[in-house]
């Protein structure tokens, strides 16, 4: 299946790449359908690609990697929407902004998503230990060149 992308062109996917949240994402509930892009073999962050639209685009990354102790509670019914038997086919994804120098994560808002089946949801977590722009890593200044 081919994608369109404004960062990286057409990308081929194969059908079974699609990831599908049938809620949407918050902010965008009209785009259902998804793929993760990765830029490099040893990235810890990706591009979850809209395949509707070339232009929607996030960075996401898992939290486990910055914030160990980040954990999602799901609801059994949640559960039940994702068709998850156990927490284990379940992968979780935070999506990154970039603000001056520091890269955040929404852990507000996490990415739950079904491995097995790929479909996802968009969580949204009341305990306020967690920020929609929780610090993950600063990223170095970059020197201008005289």
């Amino acid at each position: 299946m081919e994608v369109r992308t404004t960062r990286f062109g057409v990308v081929d996917i194969a059908e079974d790449r699609v990831i599908t949240f049938p809620k949407g994402l918050l902010g965008f509930s009209e785009f259902r359908r998804f793929c993760l892009l990765e830029p490099g073999e040893d990235s810890c962050f990706f591009w979850l690609q809209s395949i509707d639209d070339a232009s929607l685009a996030f960075v996401v990354t898992d939290p486990a990697l910055f914030v160990p102790e980040f954990a999602v509670p799901i609801r059994q019914d949640q559960m039940g929407d994702l068709g998850l038997s156990g927490l284990e086919d379940a992968q979780v994804f935070v999506i990154v902004n970039k603000i001056d120098q520091q890269l955040t994560g929404n852990l507000q808002g996490p990415l739950v998503i079904n491995t097995l089946t790929r479909v996802g949801e968009q969580m949204v977590l009341a305990e306020k230990r967690w920020t929609t722009r929780h610090p993950l890593v600063k990223v170095p200044a970059s020197r201008a060149i005289a």
